[in-house]
């Protein structure tokens, strides 16, 4: 098996293409290396000594897609992992043409580099719970440290109806919507993960995207943390490394996943606020974290679980690493890497 990442210097790639790499099986890592912290985790994964072997190659989706598709034949590649990705809601908002030709006109230059190459290699994308939008019509119920649904206690399936709203989901939308439906037109061996939040190891998280590695640096860097709302906001939360054997299994049963499009997160048991995680990381530091708070963001959703329970039938995935192990190593992670951390320092959003 060879495989191809695109996006495979980011927090989600460099986790995949190491646990690949251990494995003996070959990589090729493709990045145009613009988001802080690819060099570093490229330059750390260079160092580690796997059976598997590495290939690096700096190309922009946007663009290059014909070259794409000959690095996919020259290279033999059987699977693809499409991570390429403009990340943030509110990025999307303040530049929506660069969110649109990144998410959007990226990923269909990567389906139209599959299709016309030789290889036809699998592909799996990361596409987003945003892509369900505010959904302002399902009722909520308002705790004192968080919100729930009132009437999925599983969380949202699949089949909710997907309504954009942001820039951000209609780009990632849009991707989502491509890739599943390359593979009832042409035949490509499609699968598209609706991913929650995502946090662990090697995750440079910022302000507005990564809210529990960014929250784990700023407590850890003596940062100004601030809060968007009240705090009370709900995520499932998934460890990079739960994601990664779903990524694998995924793979391993392309005969049942192709063409299917499935929710990727924690789900209903590895839920938490942004609050409640504040409150792990402040027992971590043995300290109070300061926190100021602001208007909510654009788009917010007060609460987002995923059902997750078509995953674990259809090719055996669901999560395993708990929040209090999961939050623990990353705060490890940051508390031993301090240095890693500087691209803080030059945005003032970030400043203490």
């Amino acid at each position: 098996m060879r495989t191809l990442i695109t996006g495979g210097a980011g927090f989600i790639g460099i986790n995949l293409a190491k646990k690949i790499l251990e494995t003996g099986e070959d990589v090729v890592v493709v990045d145009n290396f613009f988001r802080p912290g690819t060099l570093q985790n490229f330059k750390w994964l260079e160092e580690q000594q796997f059976p598997g072997n590495l290939s690096v190659i700096s190309l922009d989706v946007r663009i290059d897609w014909k070259r794409l598709k000959k690095i996919i034949d020259d290279y033999q590649i059987d699977a693809l992992y499409h991570l390429a990705g403009q990340v943030a809601v509110t990025t999307s908002v303040v530049n929506p043409r660069e969110d649109f030709e990144i998410n959007a006109l990226g990923t269909f230059n990567v389906l139209e580099a599959i299709r016309l190459s030789e290889r036809k290699p699998l592909i799996i994308y990361t596409s987003t719970n945003k892509v369900f939008g505010g959904m302002e019509d399902i009722e909520i119920v308002e705790r004192e440290k968080d919100y729930i649904y009132k009437d999925f206690p599983l969380g949202i399936p699949e089949s909710r109806t997907l309504d954009f709203h942001s820039p951000y989901g209609c780009s990632k939308g849009a991707a989502d919507q491509y890739v599943h439906d390359y593979g009832r037109i042409y035949g490509l061996k499609t699968v598209v993960f609706r991913q929650s939040a995502i946090y662990g190891l090697r995750q440079m998280g910022v302000e507005d995207q990564g809210w529990v590695a960014w929250f784990t640096i700023a407590a850890v860097c003596n940062k100004k943390i601030t809060i968007y709302g009240n705090g009370k906001q709900v995520r499932d939360v998934l460890f990079v490394d739960d994601l990664v054997n779903a990524f694998q299994l995924a793979t391993d049963n392309i005969h049942k996943t192709a063409g299917k499009v499935f929710n990727i997160g924690g789900g209903p048991n590895f839920k938490m606020s942004l609050l409640e995680c504040l409150g792990m990381l402040e027992e971590l530091l043995g300290k109070k974290i300061e926190l100021t708070f602001d208007n909510w963001r654009p788009g917010d959703q007060p609460v987002y679980i995923s059902d997750i329970r078509k995953a674990k039938e259809t090719f055996g995935w669901e999560p395993k690493i708990g929040l209090q192990e999961g939050v623990r190593r990353l705060f490890e992670w940051v508390k031993a890497n301090t240095e890693l951390f500087a691209y803080i320092e030059h945005n003032p959003v970030f400043k203490k």
